[in-house]
């Protein structure tokens, strides 16, 4: 670009150059540092290629980064040309300096200070803005896919009759490229403007003309180029209003045309469109005419059309037309709406049936019978027994089990059991001694399963266990029971090579063990090992001497993160859960397909949608969503994650799925058919909790199918909070085996209940057959209640247990002293026409650190019971006597009964009676003193039982698991059961 604006060049200043020495260490310096930061870079590229490549998904990485860097380079150079070539043109059409005004002058010198770097300046100006372009157009690599592997719907929008495959996968990406264009045309117009103010094109206070005829016309293409971009956006934004979510009716979020959109700004926008082509078109006569007369003109009207058309018009639409007769006017939109959520959202199918909320039957003996045939009444709830389980089941400080533990369904005798188990994972805030040696080499994965009856409890108010122990055994065989792989495992570890691990320990001291798995990369290349020491910020993976042959790192190592990696394009459910299937412990992850772009349908928050009491105290159990905003939702995916070698297998399981198929041609085979999943791990799979608590969210709207129900309000239900904490957050959704009125068996159900809005009577009752591979998997039963009776709510139901008098008294005896009393799962089992409500009451107190169940509320037609076991407190509601609902398990020798030949365990046995007896004279006298002083005994000496008989266990290699004692256990009403010894 020869430099045609001349001018002194002003004196030359001498400036001492740095000595040789200087200079060579600074260059050394320099390239030092450029070196640092180079292999920084690659360390973190080539520890993702390597781990992509050990868990056998290398396709997803070099798919991401390719399409990643092709979109980087595409549009990174497209603007770097655009703005280039106007800064170039600028430059080109500059006018010769003839006349030089005051302003001109003041210019020179800045022309002057650039002329010798011109070059550098405009490579320098096009590099960043290039890079910066790149890197924003390479965060569109999951549109970019989309739209290139889009499949059709097969379902078109009622408005514009197009499929919706356009919306979910072309629009977006037809709106990032008109974004861009509006970028590229606005960075062009500031470039080329103050070219040509820099070089006198333009001229702000010159005498004469403002703009040269040149200027004018490069600036007027410009903006000419701006406008029609405007109108392909007018264009688009008529499809765009099928999608657009707008407040209607208290619903944040309702998506779709209404009857302004279709009458209003559907034509104001087709309008506008025309008069944006019109103006742009003025803007590019400007090239013949050399004036911005007529231009600026025409782009006055656009925009005050833009003002009247695109905004007054309506607004005098919806006043006017609409509001003295809203209801006719949007119903037509409305139903449009409800059928398209509904299908969106996967609830179409939901059957409503009324139902009376009250009992039918007199025959109280029959109802009794009937609840064992209804419901197996699950009285361990998961999300109160971890510390139980951590106490009688950790063995050593270095296990832990999550927060929260999981229900599933194991067979036992031909039949199906509810079933709440755990993992023992490593927990290394429990080792002996902290040190990087321990911390990740020797310690480095739990051990074994550990699982226990839903359905009763022994006579300790403890988990029935049906495998226990370490090693672990019971109900579930054999299996291999390293846990490398969990919830809990955070860190890395570095195994199979010279330190060995410790497996378990037992009686006999510590066992050792070294990894055989082929998962994790192998630190025997030195490459390997400096690119993780730079990547890990820990040196001595470099040259520690415990890294050696065979040595391979786990890192990634939860189920959640391992499949989110390798299938980025599908958002996580909150709750993966542990399986014991083909004699592995497989983690089974639900995954979810998402869009944002279905036509009519109403969006939700993932995040605040799937928030619920759980969700609230433990952040593990969050969503992990590619997409907060969603208005489609398929769980097209169930993967599984091996806690022993960490393999990840994607499932396809819903074959239908268009957004599936998309992501499986952008990324061929990474899901396997799902008729590879196997008899033994469908028998595990289950519906998921977060579909499902979005589905509830949806329901509470758009259970009704008539426009008119809906617009009244009437029908408007809401999600009630847990009533048995404080936190104010949603009643999570619970697993059960139940059977709905219409269904002729029990199955795996997940069920949750509605209120009325501001209210706290039952509205509807929601259930869905969670057992997969079944005829009716994922088919929603709602019970609605009438709406002209009042059937408790939950929180109404809690708050009856809480108020009557008896109950109340023997709840504040169960908090005496230092105890707490904590509310177990408040579960509703719809039974002949009304409601059963179930929930175990646990005691956390004295010198016990984990809760035991003591008491079982029950409460059915107005009846409520307050019992030490739920068959006590079902047969007081009824009236009748039924069979029990768990009988006792003769078989079972978990652990050794506490018989006459243990007499440790005798004596305390024989203490806890004598202090049980004590204790019921107290509370006939009414001495509280002694009274206290009495179950302060009782637990000492239910303490001592359960030591000693846990050493017996341990000493007869078998110990640890359940306890039965012999004869059927009395109880105080403090709920401390009473052991009888057996003769």
């Amino acid at each position: 670009m020869p430099d045609r604006g001349g001018g002194p060049t002003g004196p030359r200043i001498r400036v001492g150059r740095p000595s040789r020495r200087v200079r060579t260490l600074l260059m050394t310096l320099g390239v030092l540092a450029v070196l640092g930061m180079a292999f920084t870079m690659f360390a973190g590229f080539w520890t993702d290629w390597l781990w992509y490549r050990s868990v056998n998904y290398s396709s997803v990485f070099t798919t991401t980064l390719w399409t990643k860097i092709g979109l980087f380079f595409v549009f990174g150079v497209l603007m770097a040309l655009a703005v280039g070539f106007n800064i170039w043109l600028a430059h080109r059409l500059r006018p010769p300096l003839s006349a030089m005004s005051m302003e001109q002058q003041n210019l020179d010198r800045y022309r002057m200070g650039i002329a010798p770097y011109k070059k550098w300046l405009l490579f320098g100006i096009t590099a960043l803005v290039g890079l910066i372009a790149g890197a924003s157009a390479s965060g569109q690599w999951r549109t970019w896919l989309m739209w290139v592997n889009g499949v059709p719907f097969g379902q078109k929008d009622p408005q514009f009759k197009l499929d919706v495959s356009f919306y979910a996968f072309d629009l977006p990406w037809y709106r990032f490229l008109l974004g861009f264009g509006f970028a590229a045309a606005i960075l062009s117009v500031i470039a080329a403007a103050l070219t040509h103010y820099l070089y006198g094109g333009l001229r702000v206070t010159s005498p004469g003309a403002r703009a040269t005829a040149a200027a004018t016309g490069h600036l007027s293409v410009l903006i000419g180029v701006f406008v029609a971009l405007k109108a392909v956006a007018y264009w688009l934004d008529r499809y765009g209003l099928a999608v657009k979510s707008s407040d209607f009716r208290a619903t944040d979020n309702w998506t779709g045309l209404r009857y302004v959109d279709a009458n209003a700004y559907l034509p104001a926008k087709t309008i506008l469109f025309c008069i944006a082509v019109i103006c742009a078109l003025l803007f590019f006569a400007t090239i013949w005419r050399r004036t911005w007369q007529l231009p600026v003109i025409g782009f006055g009207l656009m925009v005050l059309s833009a003002i009247l058309i695109g905004g007054l018009y309506p607004a005098i639409v919806q006043k006017f037309q609409v509001q003295p007769n809203e209801q006719a006017k949007e119903a037509p939109y409305v139903e449009k709406n409800l059928e398209a959520t509904r299908k969106a959202y996967g609830i179409d199918g939901t059957k409503v049936t009324d139902y009376s909320g009250t009992g039918n039957t007199e025959d109280k003996t029959k109802l009794r019978d009937d609840v064992g045939a209804t419901a197996s009444i699950r009285i361990m709830d998961p999300n109160i027994v971890s510390p139980t389980f951590q106490q009688l089941q950790q063995i050593r400080n270095y296990y832990a089990f999550p927060e929260n533990l999981d229900v599933d369904r194991y067979a036992k005798d031909g039949k199906d059991q509810d079933t709440v188990i755990g993992l023992r994972e490593i927990n290394l805030a429990g080792i002996p001694k902290k040190n990087w040696i321990n911390n990740h080499f020797r310690y480095t994965h739990g051990y074994g399963v550990v699982a226990a009856k839903g359905t009763s409890a022994d006579a300790q108010g403890r988990p029935n266990f049906t495998e226990s122990n370490l090693p672990s055994k019971g109900d579930l065989g054999t299996y291999e029971q390293r846990v490398y792989y969990g919830e809990k495992t955070t860190t890395y570890s570095i195994v199979g090579g010279p330190q060995k691990e410790i497996d378990y320990s037992d009686d006999n001291g510590e066992k050792t063990t070294s990894y055989k798995g082929d998962s994790g990369v192998n630190l025997s290349n030195p490459v390997n090992r400096a690119a993780y020491a730079v990547a890990f910020g820990e040196p001595q993976i470099l040259y520690s001497g415990a890294i050696g042959d065979g040595s391979r790192i786990l890192y990634n190592r939860t189920p959640k993160e391992r499949v989110e990696a390798v299938a980025p394009w599908l958002t996580i459910d909150g709750d993966a859960y542990p399986a014991v299937v083909d004699g592995r412990i497989q983690w089974i992850v639900d995954a979810y397909t998402t869009t944002n772009g279905y036509p009519y349908s109403s969006r939700t928050t993932l995040g605040d949608t799937t928030a619920d009491s759980l969700t609230a105290t433990n952040d593990n159990r969050a969503v992990v969503a590619q997409q907060n905003q969603v208005n489609y939702i398929r769980n097209s995916v169930k993967a599984t994650v091996d806690a022993y070698t960490g393999k990840v297998k994607l499932f396809q399981w819903d074959t239908k799925d268009p957004v599936l198929k998309t992501w499986m041609k952008a990324f061929p085979n990474t899901v396997e058919p799902k008729s590879d999943i196997s008899k033994s791990l469908m028998d595990h799979l289950r519906y998921p909790q977060d579909l499902f608590k979005v589905q509830r969210e949806l329901l509470t709207r758009y259970h009704v199918k008539d426009a008119t129900t809906f617009l009244s309000g009437s029908e408007v239900w809401q999600v009630p909070d847990d009533p048995t904490n404080r936190s104010g957050s949603a009643v999570p959704p619970y697993y059960l085996s139940m059977k709905m009125p219409d269904q002729q068996a029990q199955s795996f159900s997940l069920t949750t209940t509605f209120t009325p809005t501001g209210r706290d009577n039952l509205s509807a009752f929601m259930a869905v057959d969670a057992e997969a591979g079944t005829g009716d998997y994922g088919k929603i039963r709602i019970l609605k209640l009438p709406t002209n009776t009042t059937v408790n709510g939950p929180k109404q139901v809690q708050s009856q247990f809480n108020s009557q008098e008896d109950i109340a008294e023997s709840i504040r005896l169960l908090r005496g002293g230092d105890s707490e009393v904590e509310y177990g799962n408040l579960l509703t089992v719809p039974l002949d026409g009304g409601l059963l409500y179930v929930e175990p009451v646990y005691v956390r107190g004295g010198g016990l650190k984990y809760p035991l169940l003591r008491k079982v509320l029950v409460t059915y037609g107005g009846q409520t019971a307050f019992e030490n076991t739920l068959d006590e407190a079902l047969n007081k509601v009824f009236g009748a006597d039924g069979p029990a609902t768990e009988p006792p398990d003769e078989g079972d020798t978990t652990t050794p009964p506490p018989t006459s030949d243990n007499p440790t365990v005798q004596q305390a046995l024989e203490d806890a009676q004598k202090a049980f007896d004590a204790g019921q004279e107290a509370l006939k006298k009414n001495d509280w003193e002694a009274y206290g002083k009495a179950q302060k005994d009782l637990e000492d000496a239910l303490r001592r039982a359960e030591d000693a008989q846990a050493e017996a266990s341990r000493a007869g290699g078998a110990g640890g698991g359940e306890s039965k004692p012999g004869g059927k256990p009395s109880s105080s009403p403090s709920g401390s059961p009473s052991p009888k010894p057996s003769s």
